[in-house]
């Protein structure tokens, strides 16, 4: 059976840790079907998606067991009840500070170069992120950034970055060739997810340091 990180299993939900470079679902071609729900669903018939990470993108993905959960997680997701968290090391050095700083810029596809986004004042849809430097790098002039999407934008992450002059190391879709080549992959990591079991209501909190950290 094809590997799997599984952070948490219970008869309601999984929550899989992806590496960089496996998608989330299948993809058009024959290339593209090895993917992280084909390898879920080898092991749990039942496991559906819910939320996914681009593929270039590390970390902490949930799937549902039941149409049912399914449609409570994915409410969840849309009514912002599930706090999501990344880590991501940039290029350049930002400032240590106590509180988040916030990133309000409206994303909208930037149809040319599809799949690309792009910040779109007047047609795009509202997207939200916080960031926090976790610790600067200076002999890598990096930084290492905790980041929280408020909104859940198709590269919302790459592209907020990327406004404020720190585009995502490795980032192969929107930084220039040094930012490509200064890392071997995109350094970005869903570390973390928070939220009440739908059916057993507790509140759930999952972990994933980074291989980057």
């Amino acid at each position: 059976m094809t590997s799997l990180v599984v952070i948490h299993e219970d008869p309601h939900l999984l929550v899989l840790d992806k590496p960089a470079g496996l998608l989330c679902v299948p993809g058009r071609g024959e290339d593209k079907q090895d993917c992280l729900s084909a390898r879920a669903m080898q092991r749990w018939p039942d496991a559906l998606v819910v939320h996914r990470l681009d593929m270039a993108t590390s970390g902490l993905v949930l799937m549902a067991r039941s149409p049912a959960m399914q449609r409570a997680l994915g409410d969840a997701f849309a009514e912002r009840r599930i706090r999501k968290c990344y880590e991501a090391i940039v290029d350049g050095l930002l400032p240590m500070h106590d509180g988040w700083s916030l990133i309000d810029a409206p994303l909208a596809a930037d149809w040319p170069r599809r799949p690309l986004q792009k910040i779109d004042a007047e047609a795009g849809k509202p997207s939200q992120t916080r960031w926090r430097v976790k610790r600067q790098l200076p002999e890598r002039n990096a930084s290492h950034l905790w980041l929280e999407p408020l909104t859940g934008r198709s590269h919302q992450l790459r592209v907020h970055l990327l406004s404020i002059g720190h585009p995502i190391l490795g980032d192969a879709l929107y930084g220039g060739e040094q930012v490509r080549q200064r890392a071997p992959r995109l350094l970005l990591h869903a570390s973390a997810l928070e939220f009440v079991h739908p059916a057993e209501g507790q509140v759930c909190r999952f972990e994933s340091p980074p291989a980057f950290a």
